[in-house]
């Protein structure tokens, strides 16, 4: 499910990972990243990352915490927690 998308920049939860924690896939051509969102801290920890440069990296994070609270509320409803 796509919960941001910008240009080539997609930011997306997979629906089989519901079993996770709470965390965001993003994709930028052949760029690729995991990010946990961590609820209690409202922070972000990087889980994986592939051909990320540091920019693409740096606006990633950006948009997700502005978008933190639609993220989780995002997740929650997909999941139905």
């Amino acid at each position: 499910m796509n919960i941001y998308a910008y240009n080539t920049l997609h930011i997306r939860v997979y629906s089989n990972e519901g079993s996770e924690p709470i965390h965001v896939h993003a994709e930028k051509g052949d760029m690729e990243c995991k990010f946990w969102l961590l609820i209690e801290e409202i922070e972000i920890r990087e889980e994986f990352s592939f051909n990320l440069n540091p920019a693409s990296k740096k606006e990633i994070k950006k948009i997700i915490y502005q978008h933190f609270d639609l993220i989780v509320d995002a997740w929650n409803k997909h999941f139905k927690k």
